[in-house]
């Protein structure tokens, strides 16, 4: 953006200067000054307004509107980079304030960085007993959920670890734990593997007990199967006696359904020889019908042309009688009679 001069001027009012116009802008109505004094120039010029019939009358009060136009833009373009230079100056805070942050924090971690890779490696060293003094914790958790197997597993593993000054501060705490594991893995591997001696026990039982309901249950389908056998023989052989009677029973009816179609078939056939013929009966009646009607046709259609051929030759003989009357020799009446007759004549016909 063009910065606007120290004392720009238009036609009607002095600009400010940069340096004062924020407090010009700042202040209430402070613009009001500038408008008087246009204010001013505007009543001076309307109290004695030039003619418009004159082309430098008129051009006086565009070039007035201009200056006024004028004034308007030279003032805001001065407001306009104050708004601008005031948006651009928290950006250059922010960015010096975000410097001297990010500044402090890095000398922040570099004076603290002993200290923390200390803290994090204590962390680490804790973190590794707790997991251990946790893991052996962990081998008792459990144990009654897993086999026998399982548990002398982790009762061997619990046995086999050695606490001693290696775990720091933690050597009291992972001697307490590791008993109560060796003590917990102990009873749970007892009280298991008779839990599952009782349950193999329990296995036998059931299962010789599986074994005499098999050799039950193979007897009663053994007996169900010669029972079906006999009674699926009685059943084929009464199905055998039913077949017969139901062969002769439908053998017989298909007999009387035969002669029944036969005497259907029979009067199907005079029923249709007797429509046949009184189809050709009726055809042999219409057709003479037809030709009689047509004949009649004939006949009126004839009657018609004939009474029509006498109508027009009576009036064409009236009309050669009366052109014959009024003078015309009778060769050119009939000549004008035949010629209207045909139509060759124009706008000139016979009304029959």
């Amino acid at each position: 953006m063009t910065a606007v001069a120290e004392k720009e001027s238009t036609e009607l009012v002095t600009v400010p200067a940069k340096e004062t116009a924020l407090e010009v802008f700042k202040a209430e109505q402070g613009l009001d000054p500038y408008l008087q004094s246009i204010r001013g120039e505007v009543d001076k010029f309307l109290s004695e307004p030039p003619t418009l019939e004159t082309a430098t009358g008129r051009k006086s009060y565009a070039s007035m509107a201009h200056k006024i136009a004028r004034s308007k833009t030279a003032i805001d373009n001065v407001g306009k980079e104050l708004v601008a230079d005031l948006k651009e100056l928290p950006k250059k805070i922010d960015a010096e304030r975000k410097r001297w942050r990010d500044t402090l924090d890095e000398w922040k971690d570099e004076v603290r960085g002993p200290l923390t890779q200390w803290e994090e490696a204590e962390e680490l060293r804790k973190f590794t007993h707790e997991q251990a003094v946790a893991t052996l914790k962990d081998l008792a958790d459990g144990s009654y959920e897993v086999t026998s197997q399982v548990i002398a597993d982790r009762l061997a593993a619990a046995e086999g670890t050695k606490v001693d000054e290696a775990w720091e501060e933690y050597e009291a705490e992972a001697h307490r734990v590791k008993e109560y594991a060796v003590t917990t893995l102990r009873v749970a591997l007892e009280r298991q593997q008779k839990a599952e001696a009782e349950l193999a026990e329990l296995e036998r039982l059931r299962q010789e007990q599986a074994a005499r309901e098999q050799k039950e249950r193979e007897e009663r389908i053994a007996r169900e199967a010669e029972e079906r056998a006999r009674r699926e023989a009685e059943e084929a052989a009464q199905a055998e006696r039913d077949a017969v009677a139901r062969r002769e029973a439908e053998a017989k009816a298909a007999a009387e359904q035969r002669e029944r179609e036969h005497q259907k078939a029979i009067e199907r056939q005079r029923r249709e020889a007797e429509q046949e013929r009184q189809r050709i009966e009726d055809d042999h009646r219409r057709r003479e019908e037809a030709r009689l009607a047509e004949e009649r046709r004939q006949q009126e259609e004839a009657e018609k042309r004939q009474a029509d051929k006498e109508h027009r030759g009576r009036v064409n003989r009236e009309a050669l009688k009366a052109m014959i009357d009024g003078g015309m020799p009778e060769d050119c009446a009939k000549t004008a009679i035949t010629l209207i007759a045909k139509g060759q004549i124009p706008s000139i016909s016979i009304n029959y």
